[in-house]
């Protein structure tokens, strides 16, 4: 069934929020100090556990959720274990978890599998949860920011540009003292729905500067590489000279890149990664209650941050057993809800998903359901 156009955009205005967030116990709302975890006043609460695992990006994000509803509804219990988006969603398709946090949506071939997991044949729905930027970031002595342009970033990652001082480099920051040292890119070392929407952006954005097919697998033998966004965070944080690629929320302190998009250097923000999701229509050939996106990762609107990431949770319309599938429903309904996405927003700097954007959504998730 083809959702109406309202329900088939995500609004520029997703933006994130400005409240410090927190973890303890309460019975309307999870606290940590004195700052509430926001929970809808009605929320439904399932009783028993489920598991799920993927995405890294998300991991931070998930913390929050999970945090804000066992703390709400106090029978019940969500297990996530950050593995990365391909261990997620091969997880998921085997039936090793209730569902899958993942980067990038199910493929048809992906798809095709999971329907026999699924009970009956029903399909596996890819439900956008966390809109977030991918930051390129960074560690040089005494820079603390650099514009880059698509190709200059292809160049290095693809051991073309070697040292910092690189005339291409060179070219954009008239004003940085760039060093005659070398460069090192860290790149992931796990199957990685943040590296599918990075190479994703340097397939589509950079040209003949990156001559490699976008995926989730690094496609070339690494400099360096660690486990996951926070294991790339660490591995930037701790090298000297170190050029790498995070999930926003885990930039910290870290140097970032101001990316070239038409004529302009854009820094990275929920604002700017909002304008682009805005523009990307639902994913040609989606079933009912599928909303993957097509992004465009090569926009040269201005004021858009073009490097961004859609991540999903991944679940079956129908499951085999009530119980699962009541807990997977009413947990993601919370995430998809106004205050979980406003507490994803505050922990992390996240794109909230608009209003409008939700109730698409949230018909889809009440949707999700088992042997009556």
């Amino acid at each position: 069934m083809q959702q109406p156009s309202a329900y088939r955009r995500l609004s520029a205005a997703a933006v994130a929020g400005a409240l410090a967030l927190t973890t303890g116990c309460g019975s309307d709302n999870a606290v940590r100090g004195n700052d509430p975890l926001p929970v809808p006043a009605g929320i439904t609460c399932a009783e028993g556990s489920i598991s799920a695992s993927g995405s890294s990006a998300q991991e931070n994000a998930m913390q929050t959720w999970v945090a804000a509803y066992q703390t709400a509804c106090a029978d019940a219990q969500v297990f996530y274990n950050s593995i990365g988006s391909g261990g997620g969603r091969s997880q998921f398709i085997d039936g090793a978890v209730s569902f899958a946090g993942s980067d990038a949506a199910l493929d048809d071939e992906e798809a095709a599998e999971a329907q026999e997991r699924c009970s009956g044949g029903s399909a596996a729905i890819n439900i956008p949860g966390y809109i977030v930027p991918i930051a390129v970031v960074f560690n040089l002595d005494g820079v603390d920011s650099l514009n880059m342009s698509p190709e200059v970033i292809a160049g290095i990652f693809n051991r073309d540009i070697t040292t910092w001082n690189d005339p291409a480099i060179a070219a954009d920051n008239p004003d940085a003292d760039l060093p005659d040292s070398a460069i090192t890119p860290v790149s992931r070392s796990d199957e990685s729905g943040t590296t599918e929407n990075f190479t994703e952006y340097l397939a589509a954005a950079a040209g003949d500067a990156w001559p490699h097919e976008p995926g989730g697998q690094w496609p070339l033998p690494p400099a360096e590489a660690a486990q996951g966004n926070s294991g790339v965070a660490q591995a930037v944080k701790a090298g000297d000279g170190t050029f790498g690629y995070v999930e926003a929320s885990h930039v910290g302190h870290m140097s970032t890149v101001d990316v070239k998009v038409g004529e302009e250097f854009v820094h990275v923000s929920p604002e700017s990664a909002g304008a682009v999701v805005a523009n990307s229509p639902e994913r040609e050939g989606n079933s009912e209650h599928d909303h993957a996106l097509e992004l465009d990762y090569g926009t040269t609107e201005p004021g858009t941050y073009p490097i961004v990431l859609v991540s999903y949770e991944i679940a079956c319309l129908n499951y085999d057993d009530a119980g699962e599938a009541a807990a997977v429903r009413d947990f993601l309904g919370y995430v998809i809800s106004t205050e979980g996405q406003q507490g994803a927003a505050e922990e992390t700097g996240s794109a909230p998903l608009p209003e409008e954007t939700r109730e698409g959504l949230r018909e889809s998730v009440e949707a999700i359901s088992g042997p009556q």
